[in-house]
């Protein structure tokens, strides 16, 4: 067995499936650039009065909260991790039920592009942030500072950490952006019509795939999944050979001609 590289680690049924004949060998990750993250049972960790003190910790973790734990709710596991830009983060499992948002009779049908990140049959179109693009320059002077640094030093980690931070900047934005859309989209219609994209075959297309990447087209789908199963609405997903971006644009704006 060939011996694992220093400061890498792989999955024990990595290698059960290697064993068995049924995958090759594991490789191993970096924990420089793999998300680092350990996983605390109720009984490593201590929630008392909104804080949390993790096994052989004097005192509580200081902690800025994204948002405040449901009401009376009592973490049953805690996964602490750590990002590629050095960010720690704590989440928590806690049982809650969301209440369905109040019915409504509305309905719309979501188109996605390019230059614009999504196009509704009401006519109204959301522009595309092109969050990657903003920060292209930013990030291509960082990833030279990074290529001229000796592989081993402390400067290259540091170079390294700073090209992870750029990129971390602009998935957080981006997902920032297109939960607040998601969302939207979800209380304000009972009926969200989308179309089933093969993302991954689009991607194959080397003029666009930078630009659909950027746009994320993944995303709005599997955030409206699981939204609409929290509010209580209804999502349509349409054949991807239908028409919709004919039928939904400016001159079609009813969502009779986007079904």
């Amino acid at each position: 067995m060939r011996p694992a590289p220093a400061g890498a680690a792989a999955s024990p049924g990595a290698f059960t499936g290697f064993f068995a004949q049924r995958a090759k060998y594991p490789r191993f990750k970096s924990r420089k650039r793999s998300r680092a993250s350990a996983e605390y049972t109720r009984s490593a960790f201590t929630w008392r009065d909104g804080q949390l003190t993790l096994a052989k910790m004097a005192g509580p973790l200081d902690i800025r909260w994204s948002r405040p734990l449901p009401e009376g709710a009592s973490p049953s596991t805690v996964t602490v991790s750590r990002d590629a830009a050095g960010r720690w983060f704590v989440s928590m499992l806690c049982e809650d039920i969301i209440a369905p948002a109040p019915a409504t009779a509305s309905a719309v049908g979501v188109d996605v592009g390019i230059t614009s990140l999504v196009t509704l049959s009401t006519g109204e179109k959301i522009t595309n942030p092109k969050h990657e693009r903003r920060d292209r320059a930013r990030l291509a002077k960082a990833r030279r500072e990074l290529s001229r640094k000796a592989k081993g030093s402390a400067n290259r980690e540091k170079a390294r950490r700073e090209v992870a931070k750029i990129h971390a900047r602009i998935a957080d934005r981006r997902r920032d952006h297109l939960h607040k859309l998601s969302t939207r989209l979800v209380r304000e219609n009972q009926t969200v019509v989308i179309e089933d994209l093969t993302v991954r075959n689009l991607l194959k297309n080397h003029s666009l795939a930078r630009a659909i990447s950027d746009a994320a087209w993944r995303e709005p789908r599997s955030k409206l999944e699981y939204k609409a199963a929290w509010y209580g609405r209804e999502l349509v997903v349409i054949d991807r050979w239908f028409p919709s971006s004919k039928l939904c644009g400016p001159a079609a704006r009813s969502l009779r001609n986007c079904r």
